[in-house]
């Protein structure tokens, strides 16, 4: 079960999660400006996502003060391994399309897994969020910030120190939209 509003519990999955929790040294700034972009897309079809996806970049070129854009999924892809081959899909669709190079997608989903851990390691909570997203990033400004990061290389060993330090509770008070899909116990 999703929540009721999905801008609203992307924009506190940000505050509360990525950015309370400094998931991503880089997002603070950004979203305090006014620079993040949350659409919600309530299309099912794969053709019509990447259709959304490719207006998302149109928007994206035409308005540089951006930093990024978030496409909320929230009729499509509720099944992580579908989402992930999806995915797939995106990238090669970006390289196809020359946008290799000019942006990549970042992917969040409430049932996100990497492929050496178990679905509850909470090692996957870095990448869960309340709907399946994608995250469209300007890739020339993401290597920018990451060459002037000092160790950016551990920012994920640390997201994932960073969150098995929390409590059950804790967890549980940052990840409630997972609680009824039985991922906090």
């Amino acid at each position: 079960m999703y929540p009721a509003d999905p801008q609203a519990a992307v924009a506190q999955w940000l505050q509360e999660v990525v950015i309370g929790l400094n998931l991503c040294p880089f997002a603070r700034k950004p979203f305090m400006a006014n620079k993040v972009r949350i659409e919600v897309v309530a299309e099912a079809r794969a053709e019509a996502l990447i259709q959304q996806l490719q207006a998302e970049l149109r928007f994206l070129d035409e308005h540089p003060e951006l930093d990024t854009s978030i496409l909320v999924l929230t009729q499509a892809l509720d099944d992580f391994l579908a989402y992930n081959d999806f995915v797939h899909e995106v990238e090669d669709w970006l390289w196809r399309e020359g946008y290799e190079g000019i942006y990549q997608v970042a992917s969040f989903h409430p049932d996100y897994y990497f492929a050496d851990t178990e679905p509850s390691d909470v090692s996957n909570f870095t990448n869960r969020a309340p709907f399946p997203l994608l995250h469209i990033l300007r890739e020339q400004q993401l290597e920018d910030l990451l060459a002037r990061y000092p160790d950016a290389d551990s920012i994920p060993e640390q997201n994932i120190l960073r969150l098995r330090q929390l409590s059950a509770d804790q967890l549980r008070h940052l990840f409630g939209y997972l609680i009824p899909r039985g991922h906090v116990t």
